[in-house]
């Protein structure tokens, strides 16, 4: 039992690890586009994504994961996917916010998108990640099971 809670901690914190860095390069790199780069928040917010996604498969495939690790293609397509399901999620919160609840500031868009919006696509990222992307083949069932 202590060794199983013992890997389940080493694989939040690994994983948190990895999400704070891409969350770090996410946020710089929205803020950056959306204020001296001049771009509208969706537009900014994808090209965010886009480098953050990239960023946080490298630390989970090499750091987190990297004992599970599958070669090929496979993995880092269905990470992308899983990672566009929590993109959808933070794009979802930053429309809302931006053209349905008005709030249009440069700031309300990065809390919206990268604060509360952020926060929800992580617990969709966490959980297809394990289960999707560095699947354990010993593995049956959740994490919490």
């Amino acid at each position: 039992m202590r060794d199983r809670l013992r890997r389940h901690r080493r694989e939040l914190l690994g994983f948190a690890t990895a999400g704070l860095l891409a969350y770090a390069v996410d946020l710089a790199l929205f803020t950056y586009l959306r204020g001296p780069g001049g771009l509208g928040p969706l537009t900014a917010k994808a090209l965010s994504f886009l480098a953050g996604c990239t960023v946080a498969y490298t630390a989970n495939a090499h750091g987190t994961y990297r004992d599970r690790r599958v070669r090929g293609a496979r993995p880092y397509a269905v990470f992308f996917a899983v990672n566009l399901a929590g993109a959808a999620v933070q794009l979802l919160c930053l429309a809302v916010s931006h053209y349905g609840l008005g709030y249009t500031s440069q700031r309300a868009d990065t809390v919206s998108g990268a604060v509360v919006g952020m926060a929800l696509a992580t617990v969709v990222r966490f959980w297809g990640t394990r289960t999707l992307v560095f699947r354990d083949a010993g593995r049956v069932g959740s994490w919490t099971g």
